[in-house]
């Protein structure tokens, strides 16, 4: 199945002229065991994880130490739970103030250096998470200006659409902003949408049930 979604990734950056090294897979291991992390991803080369819980990432990581995983933290997190999360390379979900104080003053302490890419929910949705795309430039500026947070890029989530076409809007939405604001990472699409958002520019890619089970959901 990796080789597969590596397979659509390369044949998306050909179609938007684009080098294939300019996208990184990271593979979503969240409710997957271990064993099968191991089998499916790991085995396979790819070494690029997504974790969205934080306690069913601690015991994971503890089996997978050795193994030169670059870990992911994808989903929300609690201003109390950074504590756990030096190990990771990226962190896809600064969305407030309150959040960028708080890694911010932990960095301090810990003499760590966060990389972070702001969440913008760029279509507006009430169910999700991430600031709204008027409020985006103001968190940049005021994140980059902490010492102990490296502001990489953004980060969104586009609608579930049965036609993958329709979230274009929202990732081309997303890479104006980035390019406007002088950030590099672009973290969009997932495993239903994710050669649009390579299409529209994405330098990350959050890719989940299409490596472990085959669908496109």
């Amino acid at each position: 199945m990796i080789d597969e979604v590596r397979r659509r990734i390369a044949a998306a950056c050909e179609r938007a002229g684009r080098e294939r090294s300019e996208v990184k897979l990271v593979a979503v291991t969240k409710g997957h065991p271990v064993a099968e992390i191991e089998e499916r991803v790991v085995d396979e080369g790819c070494l690029v994880l997504g974790e969205s819980r934080l306690q069913e990432w601690r015991a994971k990581e503890a089996e997978l130490t050795g193994r030169g995983i670059e870990w992911h933290l994808i989903g929300n997190l609690q201003r109390n739970k950074i504590k756990y999360c030096l190990p990771f390379h990226t962190i896809h979900s600064l969305n407030s103030r309150r959040l960028a104080d708080a890694l911010q003053a932990y960095g301090e302490r810990s003499d760590h250096r966060f990389r972070v890419l702001v969440e913008v929910n760029v279509a507006g949705e009430e169910s999700k998470l991430g600031i709204g795309v008027e409020e985006a430039a103001e968190l940049v500026a005021y994140a980059r200006a902490l010492p102990n947070l490296q502001v990489a890029g953004l980060m969104t989530m586009a609608p579930h659409y049965d036609d993958p076409e329709q979230a274009r809007p929202v990732f081309r939405g997303l890479r104006g902003l980035r390019d406007k604001l002088g950030l590099v990472e672009l973290s969009m699409g997932m495993s239903n949408d994710f050669e649009v958002a390579v299409e529209e520019g994405a330098t990350i890619v959050r890719v989940g049930s299409a490596l472990f089970d085959g669908s496109d959901a």
